[in-house]
């Protein structure tokens, strides 16, 4: 945990590209991309000007104690947005799946049902990571405005 705390106070830009690529990060983790989010968070942040890594360090929102519920609100809110069958089963394999940390198979379980059920997965993932990376763009931008003021205030030691 210091680690990360040491290399975030240590990250150069401007608050609006660290806040920007944390934002793409974030939103590109809620999406149902598991092997690709870190590749898909690269290009858009370099596509959009935004610090790389702050968009490579926000993919880490999707890690193995997160991927089971934002899978499953992703694909609950395509459901609803795309008023797919609510009772369908299809779910249940797909997060037991996901609890035994298979996430291969979750994938090949998801491609093999059809592109209901995709569209379901990657629509609902899309939503939700619409929602985080537009709340996560303002918590950041606070964040890393802060930080660089904290880091100016300081006075360098002199020996």
């Amino acid at each position: 945990m210091r680690l990360i705390y040491l290399r975030m106070i240590r990250l150069r830009g401007n608050p609006h590209e660290l806040a920007l690529g944390a934002a793409f990060g974030i939103g590109v983790g809620m999406m149902p991309i598991v092997p690709f989010h870190m590749i898909v968070a690269l290009a858009i942040a370099f596509f959009f000007r935004a610090s790389k890594i702050a968009a490579m360090a926000g993919t880490w929102i999707c890690n193995p104690f997160t991927i089971y519920p934002i899978y499953k609100y992703g694909y609950k809110i395509g459901v609803i947005i795309l008023d797919f069958d609510r009772h369908a089963r299809f779910l249940m394999p797909v997060t037991e799946a996901i609890g035994r940390g298979n996430y291969l198979q979750a994938t090949q379980i998801i491609l093999s049902d059809g592109g209901i059920a995709l569209a379901t997965f990657l629509f609902g993932g899309f939503v939700l990571g619409l929602i985080f990376s537009v709340l996560s763009y303002f918590l950041s931008f606070y964040f890393f405005k802060s930080l660089i003021a904290w880091r100016t205030s300081r006075k360098p030691i002199k020996a």
